[in-house]
């Protein structure tokens, strides 16, 4: 486990900062995003990790404490991993163990977890499909989600089924130059 300086943690927050205010909120990809944003309830775990097993330990602390946590306090949690991980198939393999550390925590059906990296690709499309940007974040990151959150959220939420799909429109408007014009914070997002 490498020890993440301060200067390296301000840099890679402020990046995932600018990642979740401008395109997860920004272009509204998530609409439950905003509120635990704005109420500060989610934590931000930058993981010095450099092999899976180290990973997987930050991994295991890091669902306990969310699942110990009061839920006004930590709604949901990032862990990020700027240093390991960063090849696409790695990391794809790497949510299997992600998912059996939840099954050997008995958190099945209270934690689930989201998936973000820089070059997420959805199966049959190809590398550069806009589409993909939709889960195309600065660095890889393990998304921690209270299953209860998730259901109060979208059954507050009309269509929630319908938000991928939506997802997938936006981005299309937004084009490649949009979303690096976006990244770069050359303009406002344009909300779809």
């Amino acid at each position: 486990m490498r020890t993440v300086t301060q200067h390296e943690r301000t840099e890679v927050l402020a990046a995932i900062r600018h990642w979740l205010e401008q395109a997860v909120i920004g272009l509204n990809l998530c609409p439950f995003a905003k509120a635990v944003h704005v109420k500060q309830q989610i934590r931000y775990v930058v993981s010095g990790a450099t092999t899976p097993d180290e990973l997987q330990r930050t991994l295991a602390e890091e669902l306990r404490h969310l699942q110990e946590a009061a839920p006004d306090a930590i709604d949901t949690t990032l862990l990020i991993h700027p240093w390991l991980l960063t090849d696409f198939s790695d990391y794809l393999d790497f949510l299997d163990v992600a998912e059996a550390t939840v099954e050997q925590l008995a958190l099945e059906g209270e934690i689930q977890i989201a998936s973000f990296h820089p070059h997420y690709q959805f199966a049959g499309t190809e590398a550069d499909d806009i589409t993909n940007y939709t889960n195309r974040a600065p660095f890889p990151i393990l998304h921690l989600l209270r299953e209860a959150s998730v259901e109060r959220a979208a059954d507050a939420f009309p269509d929630a089924s319908r938000i991928y799909e939506r997802n997938m429109e936006v981005m299309r408007r937004l084009g490649l130059d949009g979303w690096k014009n976006l990244m770069r914070g050359d303009k406002k997002p344009h909300r779809g």
